[in-house]
């Protein structure tokens, strides 16, 4: 037993497993292997462990949002433009629907939005699901300065662990996707609804960062393929309600470790921190670096 294992041990006395010690040990473990500020885009460190502290009635593996104050140290809002690190490229699956996989949404009216839940054009059928909103801020890997004017394309699954334009029965629906440009903090907000587990994958969301929206929706060069790991506290408090439920079963299968993608490292350049519940509606915020 190492001296980590020491502080995190059931009641019994027993260590418990790396991949259900909660958000808490995530961050911690994040913040020991990376500059923290860097990870969480400027937010104040200590504000930060605050917020997250452990939740006694186990609604949500969540922290209550925290946003930076004009009053930062300056120590603080000098971590903010520091090296962030360049997030892993990992592949964009088999259901892209950017055109290098059969169907190509990105030169479609109406791709371009902020809410994905719906499809757009000949269907209006909205996806349902525990709501998600997704911040993704983009950052410079070796300055940290925020890249505004990006184009972000983002997908993920429904509730049924199925892709839109793909899986059989939605193959004429385009919902969950979506492209937005980053804002002048560099980060694009989606408003989606929390993604299944399907077998053999954790939890995840996948993106695509351009120069520009332009050269997105003309499925232009890409500058970054990479996905967001949702943690496992925030994902049994979903699955555990009506409509997830094979997603329990699949979650039960797989760990970050031992997924195909985030397995090199534990995922732990793409972990979201998250906020709210399932009540409430969650929110996923990851910083990256390209």
């Amino acid at each position: 037993m190492t001296r980590d294992d020491v502080r995190w041990l059931d009641e019994n006395g027993t260590p418990i497993d790396e991949d259900h010690r909660g958000l808490v040990y995530d961050i911690r473990t994040l913040i020991d292997r990376r500059r923290a500020l860097g990870i969480f885009g400027g937010v104040a460190l200590t504000s930060l462990l605050a917020a997250c502290g452990a939740r006694p009635d186990g609604d949500a593996a969540t922290a209550s949002p925290t946003a930076a104050t004009p009053s930062a140290t300056p120590s603080a809002a000098a971590g903010a433009a520091a090296s962030v690190g360049e997030v892993p490229d990992e592949t964009g699956g088999p259901y892209p629907a950017d055109g290098s996989n059969g169907v190509n949404v990105l030169d479609d009216s109406g791709i371009v939005r902020g809410d994905i839940r719906a499809s757009f054009g000949t269907s209006t059928t909205v996806a349902p699901g525990v709501p998600l909103t997704i911040a993704l801020t983009v950052r410079d890997a070796s300055t940290g300065a925020a890249l505004a004017g990006r184009g972000v394309y983002l997908w993920h699954c429904d509730r049924a662990g199925d892709y839109s334009l793909y899986s059989s029965g939605i193959e004429n629906e385009n919902y969950l996707r979506g492209v937005q440009e980053t804002d002048a903090t560099g980060t694009v907000t989606f408003t989606s609804i929390y993604p299944a587990c399907y077998s053999g994958r954790w939890p995840h969301i996948h993106f695509e960062v351009y120069d520009d929206v332009a050269t997105a929706v003309e499925s232009g060069p890409i500058v970054k393929t990479s996905q967001i790991a949702l943690p496992d506290e925030a994902n049994a408090a979903v699955y555990a309600t009506s409509g997830y439920e094979q997603s329990i079963r699949n979650a039960s299968q797989v760990s970050l470790q031992s997924d195909n993608v985030f397995g090199d490292d534990g995922g732990i350049h793409q972990i979201a921190t998250m906020s709210g519940s399932v009540s409430q509606g969650y929110t996923a915020a990851l910083t990256i670096g390209v």
